[in-house]
């Protein structure tokens, strides 16, 4: 099963380098039993292989509310601590091909190109600098929030984040209630914004991959998207302007005038749409050459993608002027704190995924059952919410490819007689990744640069509440128009 899932997620998110892939090529050489063990049966596990990864969730949840000192000295040794206690007794259990494949899977097709394409579009991101100060204000809030979900169809919604979310927290910097501004941007910049193309959001990328369109998201969940973005801008212009009558402005705005407004570090946005340029070339390029590395496929594209990645993160930090980073407080810690947690998220999740791909045969088969119609004919309302209530706690790309095999895998089909049914797992999957900070990479990643910036940000489950009551109804009206 993990071979499969390599051969299908090769492209999930973004690049990593030769060298590192020269070295694991040595490591199987000196393992050679490795290749045989990635193909390992899902339906063999059970729910307990779970709890290291469901341990590591609520540690995120719950450690930062109750124990905050401890927690934000300790969270890498802590998602190392979870790590172990999936990977020792699974070691000892199916022996040390089986994990050692699972290892090598998620670090090379999974968790390195990740952390690169993160690093890349944080690098190029913290390199432009908005000059000028915005004076944050409910209409101004909403024209930033707005920009930014047009931004992410095309830039991608890490990119686009990165981008804004500094200028959006400098624009009320003389404001006393933030959060909220950080809370909404995640919701339309660091998900919804992305549902319309492939260069988006990693699932979306992973069915253009599968042979979806790249304009057909754009056609079939346009509606969807508009009445999203319309009715969380709308609800935050009451929430934003309630909190601006409610709170005292401070008098003195923190940030100074600026003569006029613009951009310095402006080269960077090359930059940018040369990461989206390798992220769609990798997409359509196809060759056969290709490497197995214990059952996971790297191919040549992704190789050129990887190294493209690197050469431009590199490029940014060398042209980019010290004086755009001091101004946008760039630091790197916000990517340590994404790196070392989700680390942890995708080594521990392997056991999760691998049982959701065993289909009806796995210990999630009520959870796959119940996406089907009695007349054998698929339920879009359930795949809507399966996919997206899986999305908000696991990985997003490989949810999208379990529910896009699930209802047959054929693209062509897809596209055409079951529209319903793929507008459900796409949707699902991009529009419900809001539900949870760990739901899509740069929820957690905005988190991290709002705290650094000062902002006091809700904890897990607060952010659970405002998403829970907010996007919930939001979802169950859509159910009702369009997957019913």
């Amino acid at each position: 099963m993990i071979q499969s899932q390599g051969q299908q997620t090769i492209m999930k998110t973004s690049g990593f380098s030769a060298t590192v892939r020269a070295a694991a090529l040595l490591l199987l050489a000196a393992s050679p039993g490795f290749a045989a063990a990635a193909d390992f049966d899902g339906s063999q596990l059970g729910l307990v292989w779970a709890i290291p990864f469901a341990g590591l969730l609520l540690s995120i949840a719950l450690m930062p509310l109750v124990v905050p000192a401890f927690w934000h000295h300790h969270f890498g040794k802590i998602s190392a601590a979870w790590t172990l206690a999936f990977f020792l007794p699974f070691t000892y259990v199916y022996g040390v091909q089986a994990a050692g494949a699972g290892l090598v899977h998620a670090l090379l097709a999974e968790y390195i190109p990740f952390i690169i394409l993160l690093t890349a579009l944080y690098t190029v991101a913290g390199g432009i600098y908005i000059r000028g100060n915005l004076h944050g204000s409910p209409a101004l809030n909403c024209g930033i929030l707005m920009i930014g979900v047009v931004l992410a169809s095309f830039m991608g919604t890490t990119g686009a984040s990165m981008l804004l979310i500094r200028p959006l927290i400098r624009a009320n910097d003389n404001r006393r209630y933030k959060a909220h501004l950080v809370v909404f941007f995640i919701f339309l910049v660091s998900n919804v914004g992305g549902s319309l193309t492939p260069l988006g959001d990693p699932p979306l990328f992973l069915g253009f991959l599968k042979g979806v369109d790249f304009f057909w998201t754009a056609r079939y969940i346009f509606p969807e998207t508009v009445f999203m973005v319309v009715s969380l801008l709308l609800i935050f212009y009451v929430v934003d302007n309630f909190y601006f009558r409610k709170e005292r402005v401070l008098p003195f705005d923190p940030t100074p005038d600026a003569p006029r407004l613009g951009f310095d570090g402006a080269a960077n946005f090359w930059l940018l749409g040369a990461v989206a340029g390798l992220v769609l070339m990798s997409g359509v390029w196809k060759t056969s050459v290709a490497f197995d590395v214990a059952g996971t496929v790297v191919g040549l594209p992704g190789i050129v993608r990887d190294a493209g990645l690197l050469v431009i993160t590199l490029v940014s930090l060398g042209i980019t002027a010290k004086s755009v980073h001091e101004s946008n407080q760039f630091s790197w810690a916000p990517m340590l704190e994404v790196a070392k947690l989700f680390i942890g998220i995708f080594l521990t999740i392997i056991p999760v995924i691998v049982m959701l791909k065993a289909g009806v045969d796995g210990p999630f088969t009520m959870v796959l059952t119940s996406i089907t119609r009695a007349d054998g004919s698929p339920d879009p309302a359930m795949y809507f919410w399966a996919t997206g209530i899986l999305s908000a706690f696991l990985d997003n790309a490989p949810t999208y490819l379990v529910f896009f095999n699930t209802a047959g895998g054929d693209a062509q089909v897809l596209m055409t007689t079951l529209a319903p049914t793929l507008a459900a797992i796409s949707g699902g999957a991009v529009f419900m990744g809001a539900m949870t900070y760990i739901g899509n990479a740069p929820n957690l990643m905005v988190k991290a640069v709002a705290e650094d910036r000062g902002v006091k940000m809700p904890s897990f489950f607060g952010y659970m509440a405002w998403s829970g009551a907010i996007l919930t109804p939001l979802f169950i009206t859509m159910t009702f128009i369009w997957f019913k």
